[in-house]
């Protein structure tokens, strides 16, 4: 590579040039000397700042460089300064006696290096004899050593028996060896301490991990060297669990290594473990890939009986490969050559009432076809494999350049060269890294090693520089950046593991039949859902990889920002010649506060930021999981199994950290989730595609100065200036402190801004990228059973700008009521007519037609109408489709991608309504059929208006205040959140914010204000929702008993999801060392009839054609579903979840505790007697 004067050095720190100046200045071309030197003097360093032993060597090699660079010189002066006639080569070791000071100088200085590189060797040479002794092979141990007298005797030398099997007949002993009792059980049983509990359970994890780890690299003999160190050691075994142990077993099983096994089962017994299905499978299987005896065979079957374990379980509880699944029978066989393997049982059929015709048995499920022929869906197929198997995808940034200058092309120069340097620096660390973790795992400790061998160092450097260029210039915490990197490398890890596995080949067959079913020019001879179909093409090959606990990513994470931290340097000054400067760190770890709490954070420094900025490279890299599916999604089968084709995906996100999620699901019974799994894999089998026409005048304004009124972030560009220059002696302390608040304000406006922007540069450079494709949103849920998609930058979910990028990629035609339905749509974009019925909507945007027209056709330079509605972008697209439809011969014809929205009245509050049958509430938000929708917001504004009018004839001043200043909007908020449990804190908090948006209100009455009002909001809901208010305080009470008695709130949907409340303390677990320490702590069903449909929560989303269909669908299951007793069902859940009789042992306070839980559980809140048949005829229920 060539290497020029303007890149030799980065200019950075105090007194350094500026990187405009620097990378404008002139360059030269290295000489092939010069060249050479560059990846040797950028090495690595383990720390961020080089110890004086570190920076004399340095000196010396640079100085050593020099002289060679010196004696060439002279060499070239003296032959240009010999005569023609008297002309001798002359060499630099006989250089005449008259040469000058230098010549001496340089002789002198030779001489003191030539004595520094020798000793600099000799060091060098002892470093490596260090490394190598570390890297020599250590013995590791097989013999475990066991705590058991009777169970050591077991063990004995196989010369000293005339057994012609010793394992076989050892094998035989320690199965009639009852397990020795744990010392734990031992012990009287004191009161747990969940602080100790949760180290345990985190050091158990970590265990548990490192030995699947193991397995996975090929370290097995590392794995059972760490078992058998922990199991000698009586502390160390408190710590081990059988499935560690079946962990080991299973992996020799693999191997066939019997002698191994046997040494396994011996540790389990001797720890005072029962063996399980697992630890028999593993065994039996071994035996079947040798064809071991069949005595020895029949006795561990028999010792299973006693053990009270049935051998149909082996093959339907566990999840077998084909190949464990073949040799397990061959054992089996052997003994018992009559057995059969039981039949594959008939898959579970969801019970739930509000699913019967779903999943009724009597007639085949009929599933809607997408607009796509097979060969087409098979070529998209092919794509997103591509992009999983990459693992990144690459793309082309919209804030592109216009026109490189000196300055870019010198600084990407710049940033070539110091990735290559980048490279070979983390490549060495990572390699001294495993090499010292690979010595303390020899020493029985579980390291990191065996998850450092997961990817190769070349992909571990590529993901480190990715998440380096990414890292934003106010830095990324810790404990963020750790998980991100703990993550991908278990997301890499498990695509690469299919890859290698043959399971993507797999896959190529399973997914080509597949699309039989959703091709539009394919039939399937018996109709399914689509999990359904998937399920019955058979099970996969190997089951989903479980995902590592927290802990182990939080571990693994750390360790590799350390190894960034230590290896990518880079030179402080560029304008300094190459070797003369000294390195520093690209990366610092420092100390901030945030939301009072004070967090690590590491931090680029300025230089590379700068040099990042003026490199403007064009391109951005993301992980494959963040982008949409160029195919449709993998049906959702299983928590572990769905969405993406390798990347793991989970079906509940949560709080990171919180595990009881995934167990709950994963204990739930598999049919119970049938209704969740199909709802998800519909959302995400609808085809999506871009606006071009919304892109690109997005586009336009993006590039020019951005528009924060039209919800398109300016450029950093203008972000306010702080103040410039400093203050003159004597100034007075309050200016200073108002110049500091000032400071702090524009440096908070100036990160906000810069979030905002790089927020909408990743969407916009995705729809750019996606413009001429189809692609598809893989969902998943959280906690609450709310759906969201999984990609996290592009998708219909966000602001206004984002859902008016996006339409469905299927096509339907208006027929005779679309082209009113897309009408009345926009007029509700707009805002303009929310209290006006349907009809005088639709009049009214037959009136506005003008200007519909003109702002389609003249977007930015026409009367801008389009620019003043609520949702500016959304009826801007709107206003181009009612136009292209119009002005179609036949606009019953046209073909409109457009989604139409319809939303619920304060879903929330209509939900409660129903629970209670409470009429008054029902009401107030559209359940009941009106000629005119009903606004729940306006009605409670109205009656705080009441109240304040009342107040202010008493004199009371704050009433007074607000006279004029209570609407619509400043109550809004509230009203809509006290559903969701927002209290009266928050809910001033939320008042407040609205009050201080209005100039013209007296912001010193703010804070006495805020709290006038959320009284009367809470007074007000309580009068117009009193059923709705004692089903919330029965819900609120019976929630605080039942976290008063030390557990966390459960409970089950009408769907069957199972929900736990992760609001709770937390229990914390310590990753040491290193940088720092880091401390962790709607749910309806709708059949949709073959339309397409996908939702925003309590937003539902299809064709104009199809709105009438939706609307039908929407009021059956909603009157479906709260025709069931869920109060009385959540009533009688609860009561046998948390009100078991308490034991007589148990405290006089626990006791009273429970007994006042199940009186509060058994007082069920009485409803009312709405009918909720008169929601098929509520016109604006979904409007």
């Amino acid at each position: 590579m060539r290497v020029t004067g303007g890149m030799s050095a980065l200019g950075w720190g105090r007194g350094a040039v500026g990187i405009g100046r620097v990378l404008r200045s002139s360059s030269r071309p290295r000489s092939a000397a010069e060249e050479e030197t560059i990846g040797g003097l950028w090495g690595p360093r383990r720390s961020s700042s080089a110890s004086p032993c570190e920076q004399d060597r340095r000196k010396d090699w640079s100085h050593a460089e020099l002289l060679e660079v010196l004696e060439a010189r002279v060499r070239q002066l003296q032959a240009e300064s010999v005569s023609e006639v008297t002309m001798k080569q002359v060499e630099m070791s006989q250089l005449p006696k008259g040469r000058g000071r230098w010549a001496e100088k340089l002789d002198q200085e030779r001489q003191k290096l030539q004595k520094r590189q020798q000793h600099l060797k000799v060091q060098l040479q002892e470093r490596s004899q260090k490394l190598a002794i570390r890297l020599q092979p250590w013995t590791l141990r097989i013999e475990p050593r066991l705590l058991s007298g009777q169970l050591a005797s077991c063990l004995q030398p196989a010369a000293h028996r005339a057994s012609e099997s010793p394992w076989e007949e050892r094998l035989n002993q320690v199965l009639r060896e009852a397990p020795r009792r744990r010392s734990s059980e031992k012990r009287a049983q004191s009161k747990p301490n969940p602080a100790v509990e949760a180290q345990v359970l985190s050091q158990q994890q970590k265990l548990q991990a490192f030995f699947e780890c193991c397995l996975a690299t090929g370290h097995l003999p590392l794995a059972h060297h760490v078992l058998v160190s922990h199991h000698g050691r009586p502390q160390k075994q408190k710590l081990l669990t059988l499935a560690m142990y079946n962990t080991v077993m299973l992996g020799w099983a693999r191997k066939g290594s019997f002698k191994e096994l046997v040494y396994v089962f011996f540790m389990v017994k001797d720890a005072g473990l029962t063996p399980d299905l697992l630890s028999y499978m593993a065994t039996l299987q071994c035996m079947g890939r040798l064809d071991q005896d069949a005595r020895t065979i029949k006795r561990c079957l028999e010792q299973m009986a006693q053990d009270g374990l049935q051998l149909q379980q082996l093959f339907t509880a566990l999840a077998l490969s084909e190949e464990e699944r073949a040799a397990l029978l061959r054992a089996v066989v052997k003994a018992e050559p009559a057995f059969s393997p039981p039949p594959q049982t008939p898959p579970q059929v969801n019970t739930s009432t509000l699913l019967r015709e779903i999943y009724a048995q009597d007639g085949p499920v009929s599933y809607p076809k997408l607009h796509l022929p097979l060969k087409t869906l098979q070529n998209f197929f092919q794509k997103q494999l591509h992009v999983e198997l990459t693992s990144s995808v690459h793309v082309e940034s919209v804030e592109k350049v216009q026109g490189l200058t000196k300055e870019n092309i010198q600084a990407r120069k710049t940033l070539k060269t110091l990735r290559v340097q980048w490279e070979a620096a983390l490549l060495r660390l990572l390699q001294e890294t495993k090499a010292s973790l690979a010595q303390e795992a020899h020493k029985g400790r579980p390291t990191l090693y065996p998850f450092l061998c997961l990817l190769s160092e070349q992909e571990l450097v590529r993901m480190l520089l990715q998440a380096l260029y990414a890292l934003p210039a106010q830095g990324e915490s810790l404990i963020t950046l750790a998980y991100d990197l703990g993550l991908r490398t278990f997301n890499r890890h498990v695509v690469q593991q299919k890859w290698l596995s043959n399971q993507v080949e797999e896959l190529k067959q399973r997914y080509t039949r597949y699309l039989q079913l959703l091709a539009s020019d394919t039939q399937v001879a018996v109709p399914y859902l689509p999990r359904q179909y998937w399920e019955a093409l058979g099970a996969p090959e190997a089951p989903p990889q479980r995902p590592w606990p927290l802990p182990v990513v939080l571990q693994l994470g750390k360790q590799l920002a350390e190894v960034l931290v230590q290896a990518v340097q880079m030179p402080r000054n560029l304008a300094a010649p190459q070797g003369a400067c000294r390195l520093i760190p690209v990366l610092y770890h420092v100390y901030s506060f945030r939301s009072f709490r004070q967090i690590g954070i590491l931090k680029p420094h300025p230089a590379f930021t700068q040099l990042l900025a003026a490199a403007a490279e064009t391109t951005l890299t993301f992980e494959a999981t963040d982008v949409p599916m160029l195919c449709p999604p993998l049906p959702w089968t299983s928590p572990h199994a769905g969405a993406f084709l390798l990347s793991p995906t989970k079906l509940m996100r949560s709080v990171e950290g919180t595990m009881q999620h995934q167990h709950l699901l994963e204990r739930c019974p598999p049919a119970e989730l049938h209704g969740a799994l199909d709802a998800l894999t519909q959302l995400g089998n609808c085809a999506w595609r871009v606006n071009g026409c919304i892109l690109d005048l997005v586009l336009e304004l993006f590039r020019a100065k951005g528009c924060a009124r039209l919800g398109v972030p300016p450029p950093p560009s203008e972000a306010p200036r702080p103040p410039e220059g400093v203050l003159p002696p004597g100034t007075p302390p309050a200016y200073k402190a108002e110049v500091r608040r000032e400071l702090a304000r524009c440096l908070k406006v100036a990160r906000e801004m810069h979030s905002l922007r790089i927020d909408a540069l990743y969407r916009l450079s995705l729809a750019q990228h996606l413009r001429e494709c189809t692609f598809w949103l893989p969902h998943n849920m959280d906690f609450r059973g709310r759906t969201y998609p999984c990609p996290p930058h592009f998708n219909h979910l966000g602001s206004d700008l984002a859902r008016a990028l996006l339409e469905f990629a299927e096509g339907r035609t208006l027929g005779p009521h679309g082209l009113d339905w897309l009408k009345i749509h926009l007029v509700n974009l707009t805002g303009l007519k929310k209290r006006d019925s349907l009809r005088a909507r639709l009049a009214f945007a037959n009136e506005v037609m003008d200007d519909i027209l003109d702002s389609a056709d003249q977007p930015m330079t026409g009367r801008k109408w389009w620019m003043e509605a609520d949702e500016p972008w959304q009826t801007l697209a709107c206003c181009m489709e009612v136009a292209r439809a119009v002005r179609t011969p036949d606009p019953t014809a046209y073909v409109s991608h457009l989604p139409v929205h319809q939303d619920g009245s304060c879903n929330g509050l209509q939900h409660y309504a129903a629970l209670g049958k409470d009429s008054m509430g029902a009401a107030s938000v559209n359940l009941m059929p009106s000629d005119l929708p009903q606004d729940v917001y306006s009605e409670v504004a109205a009656k705080v208006e009441v109240f304040r009018r009342q107040d202010a004839t008493k004199g009371i001043r704050v009433a007074q205040v607000l006279e004029g200043f209570i609407s619509r909007k400043v109550v809004k908020q509230t009203v809509m959140t006290v559903v969701y449990g927002v209290t009266r804190y928050g809910g001033r908090l939320q008042i407040e914010k609205r009050l201080r948006e209005l100039s013209s209100f007296p912001q010193e009455f703010v804070w006495e204000a805020s709290h006038y009002l959320v009284r009367q909001v809470f007074s007000s809901l309580q009068e117009m929702f009193s059923g709705t208010r004692a089903i919330q305080h029965w819900l609120t009470e019976s929630a605080r008993l039942i976290s008063h008695t030390g557990s966390a709130v459960e409970w089950v949907t009408p769907l069957g999801i199972p929900i736990i409340q992760p609001y709770h303390h937390d229990s914390k677990f310590v990753v040491r060392g290193g940088l720092q320490s880091i401390t962790c702590i709607s749910s309806a069903d709708s059949n949709q009839k073959g339309l397409t449909f996908v939702s925003v929560h309590d937003c539902f989303w299809t064709h104009a054609a199809d709105v009438p269909v939706m609307n039908q669908v929407c009021r059956e299951q909603f009157i479906r579903l709260h025709s069931q007793p869920i109060l009385q069902d959540l009533s009688k859940f609860l009561m046998n979840r948390f009100c078991l009789s308490p034991s007589a042992t148990s405290k006089l306070s626990d006791r009273i505790l429970v007994t006042k839980l199940q009186e509060t559980l058994q007082s069920v809140p009485e409803t009312g007697a709405f009918d909720l048949e008169q929601v098929k005829n509520s016109m604006y229920f979904f409007s």
